[in-house]
């Protein structure tokens, strides 16, 4: 299959495959950022020499890497092929019982608090941004509430770990970000049909496809857990039951989406069901060891592509003060409103929750976005009110992944209980 310019998909993946390795290689022997965060960084600054020497008249670089990603469909090649894959690696390796443990601030933040933290921001955008020039729709700030609120457990998990902090915050933070892409990604599918087709659906229209969507995926991923259990079961072969797991990663996903259910609250029941009573009583200790080592590659493999590409695509975004100013904004107003949410949780169930002294900061400073918001960002229709959004997309993923990423071991070292235990932990 040829692409308009000539270059075939194992080209073009090939590419992006040489300069993910090449990046990689030189963040760890360099830099020695966490991985995804070093890529990111590095493909960033690509990108920042290439507008540069755009500027100054050299439009060589910039055009070939702006050739490089029209060639490339980010939001195809996250939400249809990385994303199945990402979500299913990520909940292969949480414990359920300590998400059981923790389900109530878990459960509050993905479903409550993607809701509220939409609208906040909705309302928040739709008053101020005027006041620097750009006029937005409510409905296209509804839609920029929905996407960016989500949010990307995948630079932020490792730093925590290192950084000591408990294990009731990685679980929480954990547990949030492998549900709530689900549900915001359900909200901004919603809201994207109304925009198209102009017409404001009916309470109980919205609420039928939320429960057809989010509770069908989830029905979807116990039977596709379920069936895949009684396969790894029934054999003691690893190198097929890898390739099973794989099958029912990509060949669920692909379902799910054929009938139009949540294929991400899918895959994140199946890699739970997988990873817990598939993992103790379906796999032997050689299944085991081959099946976490497949995925954890995987994740760190794709996970480095999609930073990599999140980095070289801000060559697309919109420049100009007064989009600076709106992007300081923007940052300013999905913090305040994780504020919120965080602060609103913790505060109100207070009593119910096992949760460390100060455990807002981490949760609030330890909320990033990344590649989802991106993908969902350009789904939007082409025009102007696109281009602000995808700029102020950038400006809060970038900020988030950089600034809060690099900094949120400081926030968890801060902790009275991570204090009062002294360096034992810090080693």
């Amino acid at each position: 299959m040829e692409h308009a310019s000539g270059l075939s998909i194992l080209e073009i993946s090939a590419v992006f495959l040489t300069i993910t390795a090449l990046l990689a290689y030189i963040n760890k022997r360099f830099i020695g950022l966490p991985t995804t965060i070093g890529v990111m960084v590095i493909s960033l600054v690509v990108s920042i020499v290439a507008i540069f020497l755009g500027l100054l008249g050299f439009d060589g670089l910039i055009d070939y890497e702006k050739g490089l990603l029209a060639e490339l469909d980010f939001t195809e090649v996250l939400l249809d092929g990385m994303l199945s894959m990402l979500l299913f690696a990520g909940a292969l390796h949480v414990n359920i019982q300590d998400l059981r443990t923790y389900k109530l601030p878990i459960a509050v933040l993905a479903c409550i608090g993607t809701i509220v933290s939409s609208l906040l921001i909705a309302l928040a955008v739709y008053f101020i941004m005027p006041f620097v020039g750009f006029e937005l729709g409510f409905i296209w700030c509804l839609l920029f509430g929905a996407l960016i609120s989500p949010t990307d457990p995948i630079a932020v998990m490792g730093i925590l770990a290192s950084a000591g902090a408990p294990k009731s915050l990685e679980t929480v933070i954990a547990g949030e970000s492998l549900f709530n892409d689900g549900i915001g990604v359900v909200i901004f599918v919603i809201l994207l049909g109304i925009l198209i087709s102009g017409d404001i659906p009916t309470a109980s229209y919205i609420s039928h496809t939320l429960a057809v969507e989010a509770g069908g995926g989830i029905l979807f991923g116990f039977v596709l857990g379920a069936i895949l259990y009684y396969l790894l079961k029934s054999i003691d072969s690893y190198q097929e039951e890898v390739l099973l797991t794989l099958a029912g990663v990509l060949g669920g996903y692909a379902l799910a989406s054929h009938f139009h259910l949540s294929g991400p609250l899918a895959m994140v029941i199946m890699g739970l069901m997988l990873g817990n009573r598939g993992r103790a009583l379906a796999m032997s200790d050689e299944t085991r060891h081959y099946i976490d080592l497949f995925w954890e590659l995987i994740d760190e493999i794709l996970n480095a592509i999609l930073f990599v590409l999140i980095g070289l695509e801000v060559v697309v975004i919109a420049y100009s003060f007064n989009m600076f100013i709106a992007a300081i904004l923007a940052i300013i107003i999905a913090l305040t409103a994780r504020f919120i949410v965080v602060g609103l949780t913790t505060k109100s169930l207070r009593k119910q929750l096992d949760l460390p002294e100060g455990a807002w900061k981490v949760l609030t400073w330890g909320g990033l976005r990344g590649g989802i918001s991106v993908a969902l960002v350009l789904q939007l229709p082409s025009g102007p009110q696109r281009d602000i959004l995808l700029t102020l997309t950038y400006a809060i993923v970038i900020f988030s992944i950089l600034v809060q990423g690099l900094s949120i071991g400081k926030v968890a070292r801060n902790l009275p209980e991570h204090k009062a235990k002294g360096s034992k932990i810090l080693s």
